[in-house]
């Protein structure tokens, strides 16, 4: 019974193995987490077009659920850069930014979003991430990561400037650019120099200098916050606000309410495909960080479990003014780098996120977006990854094709389209490639009971005897390729009289395929050619026992490929060899 309810609720199963020497190291992890999200969650607030302390709040509830029901040890639960994004674009599109009604759709959105994931949990849906190809999910992430960046060039300019699309931004930018605030700029470039020093620079500093590799990781997660103190002090100090600096201002001193998403039919409609495209991609997000992050240590993730923690999380999120949220590569790597053994970790990060919520927040009043927007760039451009084109393209031009263009359709038609194009890639590229399966011809290798592709090896073959190795399951999108390329091969091959299928390969056969097998059969009857199988699994084989399909066959199904060969190529026959 306990076994079968921690499948639902893995708190059960850590927990009841929690120690101090693993309270210790969550401890520790805490902290440091803790540290590195005062400043990203204000970040991705303001990000997402929400009051900055929705970025508090989204990682708080969200976090204590995950660590109920998540199955990952060391995934970190809350908003991120992508998700954050994808929140402001598809609220924008029904509400007006600064409005309650913004606000009230981010908690649809996040409701609808953690609905959706729980039930793909439920029913054990998590392999629909699989349709999203990692070229695909890296292109957009790095298109993304563009847009991001280059939305936040307005908060260090100082200047009003929109858009969805990097045509848009870079037009609006260029055409407010004269409207520059020399102090805001120089408070965001100095930001964001300083920030990226700290990200690689400060830790090897601090270990020259003999600085311990606690206390020097420590330093380093702490830099975004040594920046806000930093900057918020001078604006303070100097008066900037009254000079044109942009500041975050007053932010409630509390912890996060009871909230209630709106539930309007019209607003839920509009809503419903961008929460399920945040899902998908929150999901394969997070699923790839807990998966390698548990590798390291031989732990073991259940993807379906996921989603229901991940749904958990969202719908929290969704009843405490937050909005969506997703396990973050970069909180995570730290979760993990820093020690966490158990999601208690980020028990602790909430309760210490919740401790600043109550006592820091008064403390960010001077705090200029600038140094938020500094934050934000220097955070998602660690995203950006162009790489991936010079490796699709050596590897894989159809994968350089999806990759390209998902790039460049999220640049040009915004993040929304980037995500659609994306799924629509990854499952045309897979039906591309599965529309014209490898079939080799094969022969024997002498001295051998093996038989290999005889454009890559030195084979014995026959006249009269074609065997066709089928490297791929048979379905309706290819079942007619193998129909054309069998009546091809007996269109040029006169002394031809037995047709092998050898399927080794072949997991499934399904009715479409099954109706071109009999085409081929009754094809090949009407040329006095022979229709024979080899190999075929047992699923497959059962299968085709509840049809009528091996009844008219007019050749045998073979055991092994070798059976074939012993009985169709007669001894007589002349060999020859090919290279």
């Amino acid at each position: 019974m306990m076994r079968s309810l921690a499948r639902y609720l893995p708190i059960l199963a850590w927990g009841r193995h929690y120690d101090r020497a693993a309270l210790t190291n969550d401890l520790v992890a805490a902290v440091i987490v803790t540290i590195m999200l005062i400043p990203q969650s204000l970040a991705y607030a303001l990000l997402a077009g929400l009051p900055p302390e929705a970025g508090i709040y989204a990682s708080i509830a969200p976090i204590l659920l995950y660590a109920v029901f998540g199955t990952s040890r060391a995934l970190a639960v809350g908003p991120v850069a992508v998700v954050s994004l994808l929140t402001a674009t598809a609220v924008g599109q029904v509400a007006e930014q600064g409005t309650a009604g913004y606000a009230a759709a981010a908690l649809t959105l996040a409701l609808l979003s953690g609905g959706f994931l729980v039930a793909m949990g439920v029913f054990r849906l998590g392999f629909l991430a699989n349709f999203l190809s990692h070229p695909v999910i890296a292109g957009f992430i790095t298109a993304s990561g563009i847009l991001i960046a280059t939305s936040q060039v307005k908060h260090i300019l100082g200047v009003e400037a929109g858009g969805h699309t990097l045509i848009e931004m870079v037009g609006a930018l260029l055409s407010h650019l004269g409207q520059t605030n020399p102090i805001t700029l120089a408070i965001g470039v100095a930001a964001t120099g300083f920030l990226f020093w700290v990200r690689k620079g400060l830790k090897p500093l601090l270990r020259r200098i003999g600085a311990g590799p606690l206390l020097a990781d420590i330093v380093t997660k702490a830099g975004p916050v040594a920046a806000v103190v930093v900057t918020t002090l001078a604006v303070w100090g100097f008066g900037l606000d009254q000079r044109g600096v942009s500041i975050v201002g007053e932010v409630p001193q509390a912890l996060p309410p009871l909230t209630l998403p709106a539930l309007a039919p019209d607003l839920i409609r509009q809503l419903a495909i961008p929460a399920i495209l945040i899902s998908i991609i929150g999901f394969v997000e997070s699923i790839s960080v807990a998966q390698t992050l548990a590798a390291k240590k031989r732990q073991r993730i259940d993807p379906n479990q996921e989603l229901i923690g991940l749904g958990a999380a969202n719908l929290g999120a969704a009843f405490t003014g937050g909005y969506p949220v997703t396990g973050g590569f970069a909180r995570s790597v730290v979760n993990f780098d820093a020690g966490a053994e158990t999601p208690a970790a980020g028990a602790f990060t909430a309760i210490g996120l919740a401790i600043a919520a109550l006592a820091l927040t008064p403390l960010v009043y001077y705090l200029p977006t600038a140094t938020l927007a500094a934050t934000i760039v220097v955070a998602v451009l660690s995203l950006v990854d162009f790489s991936i084109l010079r490796k699709t393209w050596t590897y894989s031009r159809a994968d350089f094709a999806a990759v390209a263009a998902t790039i460049l359709l999220t640049l040009t038609l915004g993040v929304e389209t980037g995500v659609a194009s994306g799924v629509i890639l990854s499952i045309a590229l897979h039906l591309y490639k599965t529309s014209r399966p490898h079939v080799a011809e094969v022969g024997l290798v002498p001295g051998t009971n093996h038989f290999r592709n005889i454009k890559r090896h030195e084979v014995q073959t026959v006249p009269h005897l074609l065997t066709l190795r089928v490297d791929e399951s048979l379905y309706f999108v290819n079942a007619r390729f193998l129909e054309d390329l069998i009546q091809d091969r007996v269109a040029d091959n006169d002394a031809l009289r037995h047709v092998v299928l050898m399927c080794s390969a072949v997991n499934e056969i399904d009715f479409s395929a099954l109706e071109s097998l009999e085409a081929i059969n009754h094809r090949l009857t009407d040329l006095g050619i022979g229709l024979h199988l080899s190999e075929v699994k047992g699923p497959v084989m059962d299968r085709l026992k509840t049809t009528h399909f091996l009844d008219q066959l007019n050749g045998r199904v073979f055991l092994s490929q070798y059976d074939a060969w012993t009985a169709l190529a007669k001894p007589a026959d002349p060999a020859r060899a090919r290279q």
